[in-house]
C-alpha cells in the first residue's frame, strides 16, 4: 500500500508565557491507504497536535506534511485549508459538537452545506450515513434524546457524509464506557474495511491499540517508536513502566 499521510521532519512550536513550548520536535512518519492506525502517549506528548496539524487545524513551525499528495504545508490560506479539510478529512472529537437546536439528520448534513449541495441530494446523503453507523429512526430526534454512544456515532456519520479519504479520531471514546466504546471500534473497523477510510485515532486506552494496524508511541513531542500487532505486548509493559 502507498502512503497517504507523510510527515517530513515536523515541528509545532508555541510561544507560551514562560518561553517557546516545544509541542511536535523532528517528527518523520507515514501512514499507508486504507490503514488504520493510532498515536498513543502521556498528556503533552504531542498527539493530538500531531493530529491537528494533519487534519489542517494548525500549521507547523517546520517540515513538510503531504496527505493524499498534497502538500498542504504549501496551503497558506485559511481558504485553502478550510477546502483541504471539507474535502479531504472527516473530524472525530472526544466531545461530540452536535448542535442541540438541530435534529440529528440536520447536523449530519452540516458538512454538506458548505459545499453547495442541494438539499434534497444532502439528505438522502445524511441518511445514508445514519443508516452506516446503524442509526436508522432517530433522525428526526435531538441529540440530547440520544445516549452518549449514539450521539458519538451521529457525529461519525456526520465526518463520514461528504467521504473523505482520511478519518482523524481524537479520543472518540473519552466520554464512553466500555460496551460503547467498543461499539465505536468496531464501527471504525467496518468503516475502514468496506469504505477503504483511512484511520488515524489518538488514544490513550491502551486497550483499543488491538483494533489497529500499526500504533506510534510519542513522549515529549518525539516519536519514540511505531509497532505492529506482534510488538503491542512490548508497547503496553513499555508505556505503563515509562507513561
Amino acid at each position: 500500500m502507498s502512503d497517504i499521510i507523510r510527515l517530513e521532519n515536523v515541528w509545532k512550536i508555541y510561544d507560551g508565557s514562560t518561553g517557546q513550548v516545544i509541542a511536535v520536535k523532528d517528527v518523520t512518519m507515514s501512514v499507508k491507504q486504507g490503514e488504520f492506525f493510532a498515536i498513543i502517549g502521556p498528556s503533552g506528548s504531542g498527539k493530538t497536535t500531531t493530529l491537528h496539524l494533519i487534519g489542517g487545524l494548525d500549521r507547523p513551525t517546520q517540515g513538510r506534511i503531504t496527505v493524499a499528495g498534497v502538500d498542504i504545508t504549501s496551503l497558506r490560506s485559511d481558504e485553502e485549508l478550510s477546502r483541504y479539510r471539507n474535502e479531504t478529512v472527516g473530524f472525530v472529537f472526544q466531545l461530540f459538537y452536535l448542535i442541540p437546536r438541530l435534529r440529528v439528520v440536520e447536523n449530519v448534513e452540516l458538512p454538506l452545506i458548505k459545499k453547495g449541495i442541494p438539499r434534497e441530494v444532502r439528505r438522502r446523503m445524511a441518511l445514508e450515513a445514519l443508516r452506516m453507523v446503524g442509526l436508522e429512526g432517530v433522525e428526526c430526534k435531538f441529540p440530547n434524546q440520544l445516549s452518549g454512544g449514539e450521539q458519538q456515532r451521529v457525529a461519525i456519520a456526520r465526518a463520514i457524509v461528504s467521504k473523505p479519504k482520511i478519518l482523524l479520531a481524537d479520543e472518540p471514546t473519552g466520554n464512553l464506557d466500555a460496551t460503547n466504546s467498543q461499539m465505536v471500534m468496531d464501527l471504525f473497523k467496518k468503516l475502514n474495511r468496506e469504505q477503504g477510510i483511512t484511520i488515524v485515532m489518538v488514544t490513550h486506552n491502551l486497550e483499543l491499540i488491538w483494533n489497529c494496524n500499526r500504533v506510534a508511541r510519542m513522549h515529549s513531542g518525539s516519536l519514540v517508536d511505531i509497532y505492529t500487532p506482534d510488538r503491542y505486548d512490548e508497547l503496553i509493559a513499555s508505556f505503563v513502566k515509562k507513561g
